[in-house]
């Protein structure tokens, strides 16, 4: 399959090409810049000198047309929503790792995002693509649109316990921090070294634009889920995300009963690993890696369960995830290309 990178500047796009670099069944034909056009890829990441040398090309959909069959979108948000109808209009698939075509609902998205949304046909055609869980729609999408990084660690994290009606919904909490490459690629005052560096924040309480995204995936597992409250905080490294949730049971349960219960519903799911019974994960134990690892607990003074979900940002949180859904719409065996060991430490 012939491939074009979209944003190939941002660290989204770099990953994509790491990974797809090694991919028995992807060649990577053409990487596209609005901004860095006729620039030598290499220029922006010497780190691909004498690996990646061809320079980047601006978007022409249909030049694109011409020469690939797919495109990967690894743009800020309010590109592929413009984008995405033209590249349709060539005959192209598209992969968004954008947030531009995961909200179903318009009003949502220019809601949260503060940008004009995509037509409703293409939101409509758009599959949301996480591959655990919606695998079948996903082997017939010629639209993908990838989830965030945030989402996929949480929803993981939470889809046995609402697929079983187990907790209080209106008790869940989500706490989640991450690495500041997930802020992308440009500075800014909230990421400089200076900043950030020896310390811990917290941002957009309350006003994350994941927060209806994990809301509408929650509610495909349980039609009663109430607006969430959702925590996200910096934290001084580069790479990882962990997710911690808290929610009280409906019943009194023990932890070996959840690990049951999970490890059941993930044995054949390749990248989510369930810990063993007072065992849990940490952000560097997925590093560089597209896995998902979920550690379980239940309090029996308090009657509440704790799931931590950690992964990486830029791998099953974005260009890893992309890649995943990249084999099972081509038929292949999801791993393809993706099952290489963490890097640690």
């Amino acid at each position: 399959m012939k491939v074009a990178i979209v944003g190939a500047t941002g660290y989204g796009g770099a990953e994509l090409i790491r990974l797809l670099n090694h991919h028995p069944e992807a060649e990577i034909v053409t990487l596209h810049s609005s901004s860095q056009q006729g620039l030598k890829y290499s220029e922006s990441y010497p780190h691909l000198h004498d690996i990646w040398n061809d320079n980047l090309v601006d978007i022409n959909p249909e030049e694109m047309a011409k020469k690939v069959d797919l495109v990967f979108l690894a743009t800020p948000s309010g590109i592929s929503s413009k984008l995405t109808p033209q590249l349709k209009e060539q005959g192209l698939k598209v992969i968004d790792l954008s947030g531009d075509l995961r909200l179903k609902n318009s009003e949502d998205y220019e809601r949260w995002y503060k940008k004009d949304a995509a037509p409703n046909e293409i939101l409509e055609e758009a599959v949301y693509g996480l591959p655990e869980w919606f695998k079948e729609e996903i082997q017939n999408a010629e639209i993908l649109a990838n989830p965030g990084c945030y989402p996929t660690a949480v929803t993981l994290g939470l889809a046995p316990l609402l697929q079983q009606d187990l907790i209080a919904l209106d008790t869940l909490i989500i706490d989640a921090k991450s690495g500041v490459s997930g802020a992308g690629r440009s500075p800014s005052a909230a990421t400089h070294f200076a900043e950030l560096n020896d310390n811990f924040k917290i941002y957009k309480v309350n006003q994350h634009q994941h927060i209806p995204e994990i809301e509408q995936t929650l509610r495909r597992w349980n039609e009663a889920v109430q607006p969430i409250t959702f925590s996200t905080h910096l934290v001084p490294m580069t790479r990882g995300i962990m997710a911690t949730m808290y929610a009280k049971a409906k019943s009194e349960i023990s932890t070996e009963e959840l690990l049951e219960i999970y490890q059941e519903a993930y044995h054949e799911k390749p990248f989510v690993r369930v810990r063993p019974k007072g065992v849990f994960p940490s952000t560097k134990e997925v590093y560089g890696s597209n896995y998902c690892d979920i550690g379980l607990a239940y309090d029996e003074r308090t009657g509440r369960i704790t799931v931590v979900s950690v992964i990486d940002n830029l791998v099953k949180g974005a260009a890893g995830q992309a890649i995943q859904n990249f084999n099972i719409m081509l038929g292949l065996d999801e791993r393809t290309g993706l099952n290489f060991i963490p890097v640690y430490p």
